[in-house]
């Protein structure tokens, strides 16, 4: 046990994984009596949960490690997640690191940050496994989150894909599903603790369930079965998907999403590129035809989805007219809001030795123009929403406007008037305008059966 009043602070990088994994290890630290304070705090632990998708992740994850043992020099400072199962010699070397640990065995952090602050170990302490061995999903299950009204439940870990650009397979490992007693267990837990919103998430949540085997040596059924599970637990106010690859969007899952009314109405679906020469390339699985037609089908049986994307510019070997297909492609599908990113070459990647590699200048105006045909875009699709009812979940009350905002089902922002004792509800609302993005809406009463607007009381 640590000595009375020990406080450990934590800076997470990267995605919805990192986020939950965070909640995890901060779970570990609490009940062995740490205090969780902010990371720009004095603490006695630094805990940086690591990216390693770009080169400024990579750089920002050592900037983090540096800044908190400024902050106390003698703290511990622990770095973990997919830098630092990439590259822990790397990660190690950097001045005031004291534990290095990867994306397996983090249920024993606490143990290694104890035995650093006994100074009876040569530091740092480097507890980075074979990851591609690992066949199992790790257990560290979130009891509550603090202070959350969405709550992240991971289903699933690593990936079996190796895109061209993609260094996450060698930081993940295989993919290996949770056992789904354990996430409706986890689900129920958070739900009934105040979630209102549960957030599926994975590194290739679409794979889930492929690994595992029922007593009769069966598949088990896979996310859509789970989605339905989760469906029945009456505490559940809503829920959403994390990414979802489009060679994993098949009939079963758009009827499950239709059929069940709290799953948002909101598919991500990461296209990377608009271009045909451009997927080969990258190794995706699918061309812009396939892609095309099932976002078309998502459309016809969920009317007003959401449909939300990631799309990479400046990958080796892209000319202007790949570029122009892809831009022009995004476009004609009027996504509701893409997430734009610059190619960063990751060493042991294929893409990384590709030829023709585009310059940085390049990049960077591919980049520019794609955003702002994403800003465009996502206005398009806010404006399309006026005069059709959503549902808000509160995150957030703005006191001096009397205004309340928080997201919709179809990942929208919605802005609206009411007061603090809406947050952490999930209430009818009826669009009635927008401000560039944002929604502004009306809230809703339920009279019997049916809803009215505020203002008709």
């Amino acid at each position: 046990m640590p000595k009375a009043g020990k406080r450990c602070a934590f800076y997470t990088l990267g995605c919805k994984v990192n986020q939950y994994d965070t909640e995890s290890l901060m779970e570990l630290f609490r009940r062995r009596g740490y205090q969780v304070v902010d990371f720009d705090s004095e603490a006695d632990v630094y805990c940086i949960n690591t990216c390693t998708v770009t080169h400024v992740a990579d750089k920002k994850s050592r900037q983090a490690a540096r800044r908190g043992k400024r902050r106390n020099p003698d703290a511990i400072v622990v770095v973990t997640g997919c830098y630092s199962q990439v590259a822990p010699e790397k990660v190690s070397a950097i001045r005031g690191v004291d534990v290095v640990v990867g994306t397996q065995g983090r249920a024993d952090i606490v143990d290694l940050v104890e035995l650093a602050m006994t100074k009876r170990a040569e530091l740092p302490l480097v507890a980075v496994g074979d990851i591609m061995s690992q066949t199992e999903f790790e257990e560290v299950p979130i009891s509550c989150p603090t202070k959350r009204i969405r709550g992240f439940v991971k289903i699933q870990e690593g990936c079996d894909e190796f895109c061209a650009y993609c260094r996450v397979p060698f930081a993940r490992g295989p993919s290996r599903s949770r056992n789904p007693e354990h996430i409706l267990e986890e689900v129920k837990r958070l739900a009934d603790s105040g979630i209102r919103e549960i957030v599926l998430t994975g590194i290739h949540v679409g794979a889930y369930g492929r690994d595992l085997e029922r007593a009769n040596d069966q598949a088990t059924s896979g996310l859509p079965w789970l989605l339905e599970k989760i469906h029945g637990i009456p505490t559940i106010g809503r829920i959403r998907l994390s990414s979802i690859e489009p060679v994993d969007i098949d009939e079963s899952l758009i009827e499950k999403v239709q059929g069940l009314p709290k799953v948002a109405r909101h598919f991500h679906i990461p296209l990377q590129s608009g271009d045909d020469e451009v997927l080969e390339r990258m190794g995706r699985r699918y061309q812009t035809r396939d892609y095309l037609r099932i976002v078309e089908r998502i459309r016809d049986m969920i009317p007003d989805v959401a449909v939300t994307t990631d799309i990479m510019v400046g990958f080796p070997g892209e000319t202007e007219e790949n570029f122009r297909k892809s831009y022009e492609f995004a476009r004609s599908l009027k996504f509701s809001r893409m997430h734009v990113f610059k190619f960063s070459g990751r060493p042991g990647t294929r893409a990384f030795n590709m030829k023709n590699q585009v310059d940085s200048k390049t990049r960077h105006f591919r980049s520019e123009k794609m955003m702002q045909l994403a800003q465009d875009l996502e206005s398009e699709f806010s404006r399309s929403l006026v005069g059709k009812d959503e549902e808000v979940l509160v995150e957030e009350y703005k006191s001096r406007r009397k205004l309340v905002a928080g997201i919709g089902s179809r990942y929208t922002r919605i802005e609206m008037p009411g007061g603090e004792d809406l947050l952490g509800t999930l209430v009818p609302v009826r669009v009635v305008g927008t401000l560039g993005a944002v929604v502004i809406a009306e809230r809703l009463l339920q009279h019997g059966e049916g809803f009215e607007p505020q203002d008709e009381k």
